[in-house]
């Protein structure tokens, strides 16, 4: 269901790059109307938001917003009637985006966005004869839209600062970088720099050097995984040693003058080439089909963004920024009820947390339990700043139950109750739901630590006094069925003198 008050966005042309853009506002909260001439369109751009549905989620430790509702319109006036972001995904053909602007212009409100996913035109060239020229701007992203987040945008003199405020925060809002252009060249920048790579690859197999499969695993077992994390200029940076870029560009700038690279000519696309290459991609690809292809893809772009995101580099610390600005979760006991147990944990399953039958493997359950758990800590009083002066604590005994299957893409949520406040100790005991079934529980031991001793320690009278009030509030409800099976109560267990 859509969430009240969901902000629009119209999609215009459909495919692979209208689908992502769909996708992305829809799974980030928005209403999306979609008009596209095609009667295929809408089979096809499902397919799309399908795979943004199973993947782009598992991006996040925090759950999204409810998924706007998707709607499919033949009429294009209908579509962007109120719409706030307007994105036009047509063919690149310059004489019907022109018309397409000209019935966009006369439906939208003044206020509205339009962007234009064009890889090579320029906003001068898109505006051109248009009612409001300075109300369209260039907003092309890269395939697939829902996974990777960058942007280029290319703004006209008449933009206006207003809106390009606007187009930074709505690109942002839904998990995008935008990359602003100092100004408008044709193809902006990142096609250009793929299009230098692309014309050499060509250059390797018309001249017989590599095939493609061998050009790939170049790209894919070398430089591409330094381009991933650090681009190419901090990557040049590095391999100049400790005088840095100076040192590089003293040392291997010499090397730019020698006749290594075709980048001012094009090979002739023959029937022979256009044959060789066709046959060579299918003896590396084609035993697995489009789509197998494309799922393949997303899982391993969503294990990649997430190892940066645990990093906090990269596309992976504005995966981490977009977080905190939607994740919207408590941050202190006062804005909660302690009547019940405390919210700790909602976030859906990522791709790589399932195994080979589909379900989320074994310590993915800790993964998240342990989350909630520095959740609860925080919520008490127990976070970074508490850490960062000296004392925390150490988990020393842990059980977790798994009573139902939990797949990939599941959205779930952990609650958590605290059992027990004394002394040193701390039992806490979460629950793991998706909707209103219960998936596992987990319990956990934990104890008071002095960071520089690395020995057990009272907390503070101000962390006890929080872990109290939780304490009291959280008595009265029924003990938790499984709660006590193996954690803290060990048989046997001989009283701490100290305790």
């Amino acid at each position: 269901m859509a969430a009240s008050g969901a902000r629009t966005a119209a999609i215009i042309g459909g495919g692979v790059i209208g689908g992502g853009w769909a996708a992305r506002f829809a799974l980030m909260g928005w209403n999306v109307r979609i008009h596209d001439t095609d009667r295929d369109a809408e089979r096809r751009i499902n397919e799309v938001i399908d795979r943004a549905r199973a993947a782009m989620p598992g991006l996040w430790d925090v759950a999204l917003p409810d998924e706007g509702r998707i709607s499919f319109h033949d009429d294009l006036a209908e579509a962007v009637e109120g719409a706030e972001w307007i994105q036009e995904s047509v063919p690149e053909r310059l004489d019907l985006k022109h018309e397409i602007y000209a019935a966009i212009q006369g439906a939208c409100t003044e206020a509205a966005i339009i962007g234009s996913s064009t890889s090579g035109f320029r906003p001068s060239e898109l505006a051109e004869g248009a009612t409001r020229p300075g109300q369209i701007v260039v907003a092309h992203p890269f395939n697939p839209v829902y996974l990777i987040p960058l942007v280029e945008v290319v703004t006209g003199p008449g933009t206006g600062t207003a809106r390009i405020d606007r187009i930074r925060s709505t690109l942002r809002d839904i998990g995008a970088h935008p990359l602003f252009l100092r100004r408008e060249i044709d193809a902006h920048i990142a096609d250009r720099l793929l299009e230098a790579v692309w014309r050499e690859a060509l250059w390797l197999v018309s001249d017989g050097v590599a095939d493609t499969a061998e050009i790939d695993d170049a790209i894919r077992y070398g430089f591409g995984l330094r381009w991933a994390q650090m681009g190419l200029f901090e990557t040049y940076r590095i391999a100049g040693g400790e005088a840095g870029m100076r040192q590089f560009l003293t040392q291997f700038g010499p090397a730019l003058k020698w006749p290594w690279s075709k980048l001012t000519d094009v090979p002739e696309l023959t029937d022979e080439l256009v044959e060789t290459i066709a046959s060579q991609s299918d003896a590396q690809s084609g035993r697995r089909s489009i789509a197998e292809l494309e799922r393949i893809r997303d899982a391993n772009l969503v294990a990649i963004l997430r190892g940066l995101k645990a990093r906090d580099w990269g596309a992976g610390r504005l995966l981490n920024a977009a977080e905190r600005r939607i994740g919207g979760a408590p941050r202190s006991l006062d804005a909660l009820s302690l009547t019940s147990p405390l919210p700790t944990g909602a976030r859906a399953v990522p791709l790589d947390w399932s195994d080979q039958n589909g379900h989320m493997t074994e310590h993915r359950y800790l993964q998240a339990f342990g989350d909630a758990t520095d959740r609860f800590l925080a919520l008490v009083g127990c976070d970074d700043d508490y850490i960062a002066c000296g004392h925390s604590y150490f988990t020393a005994e842990t059980h977790i139950r798994h009573l139902a299957e939990v797949r990939a893409g599941a959205r779930i949520e952990i609650d958590t109750r605290l059992l027990l406040a004394e002394g040193r100790r701390l039992r806490i005991f979460h629950r793991m739901w998706e909707d209103s079934r219960l998936v596992a529980t987990g319990e956990h031991m934990l104890v008071h630590v002095d960071l520089e001793s690395r020995r057990a320690v009272m907390p503070p009278p101000e962390l006890q006094d929080k872990l109290a009030r939780v304490a009291k509030a959280h008595a009265h409800l029924p003990e938790p069925e499984g709660a006590g099976a193996a954690v803290g109560r060990p048989p046997e267990r001989q009283p701490d003198p100290q305790e």
